[in-house]
């Protein structure tokens, strides 16, 4: 399987699956008769909805190459995965900055850089854990995810826009690694390095401390 076909296939799965997980959290929104959600709400929904995301990529790759996925596949679609998982937690953090900014307060919102970080990671190590037990991942509610995925993706009208969206992550996605290249290619994180040990004792190269005011 060709990884540019790879990995566009993987942008139609996450957008139909954000679709249907839309449908479930607007369900939700009207059983709760408009009342705002807490921070511990939000995140036991977005604890499921990263989860099964994560269970149906792994579904799809087993889809893709027949039950069998070699080691390659596997980081390629981990490093994916994770890749979708901290642009949204970047999205969301610009979201939140430029409110503030242009309000002048602080938001109040249900975002938890800490939590969203751990919820991140919990969800790539659960991927990794597939591999060596491939058998969790198939429950009732993941397999139902897969075959309504399948079904909409196959959807003529329907199924072409959500093709359209996975061009355009897999464009995004390849423009990310070629920065993320180009940035190591650089040096930038090396004269960073180097920087943060250079001013490790206090001091900053234009001989004022840290806490010196300028006029």
């Amino acid at each position: 399987m060709d990884l540019l076909n790879f990995i566009f296939r993987l942008g139609v799965l996450f957008a139909i699956y954000g679709f249907i997980w839309a449908l479930i959290e607007l369900g939700l929104t009207l059983l709760r008769s408009g009342r705002p959600k807490t921070i511990v709400e939000e995140y036991l929904i977005k604890s499921v909805k990263y989860l099964f995301l994560t269970d149906v990529t792994f579904l799809f790759c087993t889809d893709l190459y027949n039950g069998e996925i070699s080691n390659y596949n596997l980081l390629m679609a981990s490093l994916v995965l994770l890749t979708y998982f901290i642009g949204k937690f970047q999205k969301e953090q610009n979201r939140i900055l430029f409110f503030t900014n242009m309000s002048g307060l602080p938001q109040n919102n249900l975002f938890n850089p800490k939590t969203e970080s751990i919820l991140i990671g919990a969800s790539v190590l659960l991927f990794v854990g597939f591999t060596f037990y491939p058998e969790l991942a198939y429950n009732p509610v993941s397999l139902w995810f897969r075959s309504s995925i399948t079904d909409i993706e196959e959807t003529a009208i329907i199924g072409f826009i959500f093709k359209v969206i996975g061009f355009f992550f897999l464009i995004g996605m390849i423009t990310k690694m070629i920065n993320g290249v180009m940035y190591i290619l650089s040096g930038r994180p090396f004269i960073q390095a180097s920087s943060n040990v250079h001013f490790s004792d206090g001091k900053k190269d234009d001989g004022f401390d840290d806490f010196e005011e300028v006029d």
